[in-house]
């Protein structure tokens, strides 16, 4: 399967509007749907933030220049929320996902879908 399926298929879920899939390094695209592309310093925050998420508990979450406040950063998992709207970021053994849900979904469906397709990500050394 290609990464574009994967990016695509989160769409086709309907809990997701937008995804993108990062190296784990966040210095390249390998997929993205729904023209979701993060700005450089955004994907940078994210990236640095699983390993030490202080920046991210200060200052927020930043994804297509809107803030999104933290809920969540550990080394796996990174949620934010910006008033109904929420963006759910998960890193592998080697991408960094990124998935943005519209507000008429809730954010534990979102994150499920997500979270499965790291799941298996990993289990097949991604």
């Amino acid at each position: 399967m290609s990464w574009q399926a994967y990016t695509d298929n989160l769409l086709a879920t309907g809990k997701v509007d937008k995804a993108v899939i990062y190296s784990r390094a966040g210095d390249s695209v390998w997929a993205t749907s729904g023209g979701f592309q993060l700005q450089a310093n955004e994907i940078s925050e994210i990236c640095q933030g699983f390993d030490n998420p202080a920046g991210l508990q200060s200052n927020g979450l930043h994804i297509q220049g809107q803030k999104f406040m933290l809920l969540r950063a550990d080394d796996r998992s990174i949620y934010g929320r910006h008033d109904a709207e929420g963006v759910v970021c998960v890193r592998t053994k080697q991408t960094v996902l990124v998935a943005h849900y519209p507000p008429t979904v809730q954010a534990g469906e979102a994150t499920k879908i997500v979270e499965q397709l790291a799941d298996y990500l990993i289990s097949v050394q991604y």
